[in-house]
């Protein structure tokens, strides 16, 4: 997957922001709450929005309702390289994972029932 990604330019976080982003679209997202749904908790998300800033990716402004909040939106450049990105990790994990619908149905319910958890 990481090869795969490296090929788009982006890393595992960089698409996950992205991937967060896209769920939001088109609203913008304040920086606390892209945090919070993180894959990998520890991620520095203020780095990984400058990279994205960086790369005209995703756009960054202040929040016109709380100026203390910085928000985040995904540009028509990113939302361009996430479709292309998206469609080559879905070929990829076409080919390494089968699994059934209804077996993935089942793993969904049990990924709900953990993040309730937490």
């Amino acid at each position: 997957m990481s090869r795969e990604l490296k090929s788009f330019g982006l890393t595992h976080e960089q698409f996950n922001v992205m991937r967060i982003l896209k769920g939001k679209a088109p609203e913008m997202m304040c920086v606390k709450d892209i945090t919070g749904r993180m894959i990998e908790r520890n991620s520095n998300v203020p780095r990984i929005i400058d990279r994205l800033v960086e790369k005209k990716l995703v756009k960054r402004q202040t929040d016109s309702n709380d100026k203390r909040h910085t928000v985040v939106q995904l540009t028509p450049v990113g939302i361009r390289l996430l479709e292309k990105s998206t469609a080559g990790i879905e070929s990829l994990m076409k080919n390494l994972l089968v699994v059934t619908e209804k077996e993935a149905s089942s793993l969904n319910t049990l990924l709900e029932k953990i993040r309730e958890k937490e």
